[in-house]
């Protein structure tokens, strides 16, 4: 704890971290999709003594469920779709302040919770036709809590409580990712309910994605086992196996979207012929200054023989 986490991946307003600069990339390279049109849909809670909250719109401990189609779902949870990168900061924001922290021997802002930014993208293609492809795609963003010992912390009654519950949640995400990166017992059963933030990350972890861990350490040496115990813990994720899976999803239109299919296929061809005569003209001034007018010979119709 106390080594930047947080710091690393919410930043502030003058110093944004990894989520914010994340979303702007993101933004980005959707503009650059001219043939393709995304749909960008954000989460934000935090996992607080194993129970889930809503840190854009707080209103108490959430379920989680799993769907058979959808996978991990959050009863309740909201989503949101920013406008832009600069109203995605200003929500980071909010969530940042409803989110649990508390001061303790060890950091005057210590994270008291495990914060996710989940980000859901839908991509299809501009033009809709009878049957759309849809691809799917969700981002997890995490800024775990540190782990504690109650000696250094100097934690009693609640900050002790919170202690014990984020080093639980720790050790479970540990003994997940020791089963999906040992390769050589490949178990079939992989421990995700021993806790709110495994069940969560369930389809994060699992393999069908690519994982990536930043390892905040301390550099004092009275913090020497915990930073041995973080790239130890850090470098078996590394191992996390992929097991990739179609992300596509394709859905029949219905019939009733018949003639909005119609009306964007015609005003796909309108804007085609707009650019074609904008093309035409350009090419005929290109031509126009090779060949000056002086320089363009007519020929004339001979005259019919009688």
């Amino acid at each position: 704890t106390g080594a930047g986490k947080t710091h690393t991946m919410l930043g502030d307003e003058r110093d944004p971290g990894i989520m914010y600069l994340t979303m702007i990339e993101l933004y980005r390279r959707m503009e650059e999709q001219e043939e393709k049109r995304c749909e960008v849909l954000i989460s934000y809670l935090e996992v607080y003594n194993e129970q889930i909250q809503d840190l854009l719109e707080p209103q108490g401990p959430l379920a989680i469920r799993e769907d058979p189609q959808k996978g991990v779902v959050i009863q309740g949870l909201s989503f949101h779709q920013p406008d832009s990168a600069e109203h995605l900061l200003q929500m980071l924001a909010r969530g940042n302040r409803n989110r649990t922290q508390h001061p303790t021997d060890a950091n005057a802002t210590s994270s008291r919770s495990h914060a996710v930014f989940q980000i859901h993208v839908k991509q299809r293609d501009r033009v809709s036709g009878l049957s759309q492809d849809f691809r799917v795609a969700k981002m997890s963003l995490i800024d775990l809590a540190g782990s504690e010992r109650a000696s250094s912390t100097n934690a009693r009654g609640e900050r002790l409580r919170e202690g014990s519950n984020i080093n639980r949640s720790l050790l479970a995400l540990i003994n997940v990712i020791n089963a999906l990166a040992d390769a050589k017992s490949r178990k079939s059963h992989i421990p995700y309910r021993d806790s709110k933030l495994t069940r969560l990350l369930k389809d994060s972890i699992g393999g069908n994605c690519r994982t990536v861990m930043i390892a905040a350490v301390n550099p004092s040496s009275r913090s020497y086992d915990d930073t041995y115990n973080t790239l130890r813990y850090a470098n078996r994720a590394k191992r996390i196996k992929l097991s990739l899976k179609s992300n596509v999803v394709s859905v029949e239109c219905h019939t009733s979207n018949y003639a909005a299919v119609c009306a964007e296929l015609k005003a796909e061809v309108m804007e085609l012929r707009e650019k074609l005569k904008m093309y035409e003209s350009s090419q005929g001034l290109a031509d126009l200054k090779r060949d000056p007018p002086a320089a363009i010979c007519f020929r004339l119709k001979e005259p019919l023989q009688e």
